[in-house]
């Protein structure tokens, strides 16, 4: 059997000797598996290891909605105190420090104003770029935690490219877990601060090596994603019931406010026709869903803002990539060319389903992630 030793060697693969010995090393824990196991193996290495926690639920209504696993409701009590008897058996500092304020400002008034908006917001990338690996970090500096590097246990890798004199950000050896379209919208100084142990290792790993550290969050539920269906009550004084028209202009019958659809949905149009039906646009100005038939639910070409570059500085002319246009989507081939008013351009070689505008996209050439935005408006096959 393995050592430890030998086992955490095998996961960090060649990471770690980028590290300086003894270097001091956040690690953004939630009180999960996956953190719980970056911060033993970052230990085990010899490291200096600091846990933090984030305070990011207020208690109001909204959360009684929420998933107990969900990463902001009612269960985050119980997630900080998994992190501090995980960091009490390691023998490491923890704290927990409050950012409900930020959460609220950056993520859930974001949220909030997207639904309202018609469109399809992604809380997780914003709750990365702007929370987790940026006020938790500067508030940790206010708290006078010093650290070298920030660790968390996401399923990427990163890695610094001489030639391109870049942090390059990677996917994760395990297909099934790589978390790079959430990552996507790091900076090059986020990057260079980062640290990702499980990069090379699949989720069974982990658990075996949970185990052997007799962690009791070993068998621990994921986590789920953002408020988990609750997002209904942070819109609910702005929900208005309006029409349901097909692509003619034809009334086809009423909804219960827009916030309650996004591109490609089927079910709940309470709508009966004799044939299925999807929610091809929403006219948020108008109040209106439009509906069609599944034909008009995919699109070749889109229009990407609020970009972020990670394989190189700028895009100065069409590249080929690979396109993610959600986390469960299957990249897809694409072309991608510089437009006006810094924005791309994308066109897809085949017709993709249900592009929904106020999503994430995100560019790969092969494992790397190249850059990605927001999707702002599409246009049919």
């Amino acid at each position: 059997m393995l050592s430890l030793v030998i086992a955490t060697r095998l996961i960090l693969g060649e990471r770690l000797p980028e590290i300086a010995t003894m270097s001091k090393i956040v690690v953004g824990m939630s009180g999960g598996v996956d953190s719980s196991v970056a911060a033993a193996l970052l230990k085990e290495e010899g490291h200096a290891v600091i846990g933090i926690s984030m305070r990011i639920w207020d208690g109001d209504p909204y959360s009684s909605k929420c998933s107990r696993h969900s990463c902001y409701g009612p269960g985050e009590e119980e997630d900080i105190r998994d992190a501090n008897t995980v960091a009490d058996k390691l023998g490491i500092p923890f704290h927990v420090l409050d950012l409900r304020n930020e959460y609220k400002t950056e993520v859930l008034n974001y949220v909030r104003e997207e639904y309202l908006s018609g469109r399809t917001p992604n809380p997780c990338v914003r709750c990365n770029r702007r929370i987790k690996f940026n006020a938790l970090l500067t508030k940790a500096l206010d708290y006078g935690i010093d650290f070298d590097h920030f660790a968390t246990g996401h399923y990427v890798r990163v890695e610094y490219n001489k030639c391109r004199d870049r942090y390059l950000l990677r996917k994760a050896v395990d297909a099934k877990k790589d978390q790079s379209y959430f990552l996507f919208a790091l900076s090059q100084k986020q990057l260079s601060q980062c640290i990702f142990p499980l990069g090379n290792c699949n989720k069974d790993e982990v658990r075996a090596l949970a185990r052997s550290f007799g962690f009791v969050v070993q068998e621990k539920a994921e986590s789920q994603d953002f408020a988990d269906g609750g997002y209904l009550e942070l819109v609910k004084d702005g929900i208005k019931p309006g029409l349901v028209m097909d692509v003619q202009g034809n009334v086809l019958g009423e909804h219960q406010g827009v916030v309650n659809y996004t591109v490609g949905q089927r079910r709940g149009l309470g709508i009966a026709t004799g044939q299925p039906l999807y929610v091809t646009a929403i006219d948020s100005s108008r109040n209106i869903v439009v509906v069609g038939p599944r034909i008009g639910v995919y699109s070749n070409h889109l229009m990407v803002s609020g970009l972020n570059w990670m394989a190189i500085e700028q895009l100065q002319d069409c590249l080929r990539v690979k396109a993610k246009v959600r986390y469960a989507h299957k990249p897809a081939d694409a072309i991608i060319f510089p437009s006006d008013n810094a924005m791309v351009s994308v066109e897809f070689n085949e017709p993709q389903f249900a592009v929904a505008p106020g999503q994430s996209i995100v560019f790969y050439d092969d494992d790397v992630v190249v850059g990605g935005g927001t999707i702002e408006a599409k246009s049919s096959n």
